[in-house]
């Protein structure tokens, strides 16, 4: 199933992508599982959803606003330097261990959502990225039952904000600005995803190809993923690890290349769709 979050005159829902509509569980489920992320917790009643389908009222794509996939995540992961390309072109140094840092949601946008350049930087870079929505939570969860805990897996968008984020060692500051972290446009459901280190990502920006890997070349693959960061913190349903971006960002390039307003990048991948979106200034 492709799942989605979305707003429609004025009402927050979700639902299952068919074609070109989407059909409202949310309109069916709601009582019991007001959001997506509630949904993912429960496998009977996400089970239920493929039934809910069926009879929910459904509405044409092109009439509603999505949001990300899950907009309320309790937990955002995210991956440093998880493609040897790109760890070699940062200057990076091997490690034992994934880098990992955190994402603010209210720092998320939706697909077709402009993206903004902060008003107080112009060194804003693309990160083409797979990232991984958690279904079922754990502690310490064990390697060879790691993507059994996964609900699904979207493209991300871990925009960088690369001044802010070379302040320091730290890169808090530089992936959090508002309106920076794309997720979309909808989750695909793991059933349909027999092996997420086996797709291919693409980054755009204004039709050309900056960003090109498979996900086979992740240094640590989702499964040793999910069994770190449940080693020193419990997964929740609807927490999102975002794994990584492979070579050919534009702080690396010769010469470099920023996005500014007016651009338009895409990160697609594989059988997960493509997620767009158009850069536009912050507002005053």
């Amino acid at each position: 199933m492709k799942l989605v979050s979305f707003t429609r005159a004025g009402r927050s829902s979700y639902g299952v992508v068919e074609g070109t509509d989407v059909v409202d569980i949310g309109s069916v489920l709601g009582a019991v599982c007001p959001d997506l992320k509630t949904l993912l917790a429960d496998e009977a009643r996400l089970a239920r959803a493929r039934e809910a389908a069926r009879t929910a009222e459904r509405y044409a794509l092109a009439s509603i606003a999505l949001l990300p996939p899950i907009p309320n995540p309790s937990k955002i992961f995210c991956i440093g330097h998880n493609y040897h390309e790109h760890r070699e072109e940062m200057g990076r140094p091997k490690t034992a261990f994934p880098a990992v840092f955190t994402r603010f949601a209210d720092s998320q946008l939706a697909h077709e959502q402009d993206a903004w350049v902060p008003a107080v930087s112009r060194e804003m870079d693309f990160e083409g990225e797979m990232a991984v929505v958690i279904g079922r939570g754990g502690r310490r969860i064990a390697l060879e039952q790691a993507l059994a805990h996964v609900a699904g897996y979207a493209c991300y968008n871990d925009m960088s904000i690369r001044d802010w984020q070379k302040h320091t060692t730290q890169f808090t500051p530089g992936k959090n600005f508002p309106r920076t972290g794309a997720f979309g446009p909808w989750l695909v459901t793991s059933d349909e995803v027999p092996d997420p280190q086996a797709l291919q990502l693409t980054t755009r920006l204004n039709g050309q190809v900056m960003q090109q890997a498979s996900t086979a070349q992740m240094i640590f693959p989702v499964a040793e993923l999910i069994q770190y960061c449940s080693a020193f913190t419990p997964l929740s349903p609807g927490d999102v690890i975002v794994s990584g971006t492979p070579g050919g960002v534009g702080v690396r390039r010769d010469p470099q290349i920023f996005m500014k307003a007016g651009d338009r990048v895409e990160v697609e991948i594989g059988t997960l769709g493509t997620l767009l979106n158009r850069i536009a200034a912050e507002p005053a």
